[in-house]
Order: C-alpha cells, then sequence, then structure tokens
C-alpha cells in the first residue's frame, strides 16, 4: 500500500473536495482519501503508481502537485455510512435553500452582487447532489448529470454577464443596500455552517480551524457582496454591485468548468 501526498491550491471549499472524490471514485487502485482543506493537501492510499491519479486531478485544474510517494502499512478509514449521506444532503439543502433566498431577494433589491452569489450558492449544491446521485451509480448517469449541471451553469452564468453589461450601460435603479447587507450575513453564517458540519465530520473534533473558514471562496464572496453593499451607500452608485457581480459570475464559470471536467 502506498500513500501519495498531494498539494492542490485552488481545493479551498468542500465543494472542491466532492469534486475530488467524484473523480478518483472509479479508480480500483484508490482504498481511502484524507483532505486536509486549510493546507491543501491531500493524501491518496493506494496500490499502484500514482501517475494515473495525478493525472486524474490535474484535468480538474485545480493546480495540483505531486509532493511525495511513501509505503505504507495502515490506510485511514472513509465514512461510508448513512451519516455521510445526512451530512450532504444537510449541506445540499442548506445551499439550495438560500439559493432560492438570495435570488429572490436579489431581484427585489435590483441587486445584482446578491443574484450572482446565489447562483454561487446553487453551483455548490449541484456539486453536491452530483456527490449524492453519483455514489452507486453508473459512470454513464454520472457523467451525464455532470454535463447537463454544469451546462446548465455556464448557461446562467452568460445571462448574468449580459445582465451586468446591460446595466453597466443604461440607467437603473439603486439597489437596496440594506438587503444586500442583510442576507449576505445570512447567507454568510450559512456557509460557516457548511463548513463547520463537513470539516467536524471528518475531524472528529468538536470544532475546525479558523484558516479554512477565512480561505474559503464561498465566504470571500459573501464577505464581497457585504462590502459591495456598503460601497453602494456610501459612493451612491450601483457600480460596486455591478463589480462584484461580475466576480461572482466568474468563479461561477469556472465551477461550471470543473464540473464538465468530470464528464470527461
Amino acid at each position: 500500500m502506498n500513500k501519495t501526498i498531494f498539494n492542490i491550491t485552488k481545493m479551498d471549499c468542500p465543494s472542491e473536495e466532492q469534486l475530488i472524490r467524484m473523480k478518483l471514485q472509479n479508480f480500483d487502485t484508490v482504498k481511502s482519501l484524507e483532505f486536509d482543506i486549510p493546507n491543501r493537501k491531500l493524501n491518496v492510499y493506494h496500490s499502484g503508481n500514482p501517475e494515473p491519479i495525478f493525472s486524474a486531478l490535474e484535468t480538474l485544474n485545480l493546480n495540483t502537485t505531486l509532493i511525495s510517494t511513501e509505503e505504507t502499512n495502515g490506510v485511514v478509514e472513509t465514512d461510508t455510512s448513512n451519516s455521510q449521506r445526512k451530512l450532504l444532503w444537510t449541506v445540499l439543502i442548506i445551499n439550495f435553500v438560500f439559493f432560492g433566498l438570495e435570488m429572490l431577494f436579489g431581484i427585489f433589491s435590483n441587486s445584482m452582487g446578491l443574484v450572482a452569489d446565489s447562483l454561487d450558492m446553487l453551483a455548490d449544491s449541484i456539486v453536491y447532489a452530483l456527490a449524492l446521485f453519483a455514489v452507486g451509480g453508473t459512470i454513464a448517469r454520472k457523467n451525464n448529470i455532470a454535463k447537463f449541471a454544469g451546462y446548465f451553469q455556464i448557461l446562467l452564468a452568460v445571462i448574468g454577464f449580459v445582465e451586468v453589461i446591460r446595466r453597466f450601460i443604461g440607467i437603473e435603479a439603486m439597489p437596496d443596500f440594506k438587503t444586500m447587507i442583510i442576507v449576505s450575513v445570512l447567507a454568510l453564517i450559512a456557509n460557516v455552517l457548511c463548513l463547520y458540519l463537513l470539516q467536524k465530520n471528518k475531524s472528529k473534533e468538536a470544532h475546525m480551524q479558523a484558516s479554512m473558514i477565512f480561505t474559503s471562496n464561498d465566504v470571500i464572496i459573501n464577505s464581497g457582496v457585504i462590502v459591495a453593499g456598503f460601497l453602494v451607500h456610501w459612493l451612491n452608485s450601483n457600480y460596486p454591485d455591478l463589480i462584484i457581480g461580475a466576480i461572482v459570475f466568474v468563479v461561477v464559470a469556472r465551477g461550471a468548468y470543473r464540473i464538465l471536467k468530470l464528464a470527461k
């Protein structure tokens, strides 16, 4: 049995962990995976050559580097019990509920930042759903679901970009900065809760490392929308809202690209 350590610099939230799990789930040589998200490390316990595993990880474009490979006598047990499924359902529901809330309030408050952030929550929901539906399923079914989810997400990102450009060119009503801030704070709490539940399950500890929270893309995005809300108020301009919206749409499109990589 070998233990190979990978450094994955763009693995900064649990949804990317699920992408990696799905990518490697059909490798018979992989016996167990051990994730250290705060430090961007992945330990793979496997038999045979690590190169095929490395090649598969590289297709996700998460900036993967093979650090070392060594023989080992032990294998970290991976939790595949019903509690794992319940946990994934929990974070999926939290993300999907906030997708709906942010989309609704984003439309009513005229905030592209909230609309874009809602699509980022939807992207995470799709990843967790893929992880659930792929378990025990055929490769063909996993690929079809991934393709549909990826193209749908790209479509939403393109529509969002078009709307941002339209608002930059035209004259639009100012977004409601109070709604932006309040809803984004609630979404921030929801994301931190998801990270806490996932990390607590992996580490079996009562707490998670603070560095994991602050290196999460979702938390950074939520914070960006909050800052944009204050800037909208202070500058009396809708540009901060449009700028953060455009940035988040880029993140959404990038996530869609990674999902489509799973279907290849």
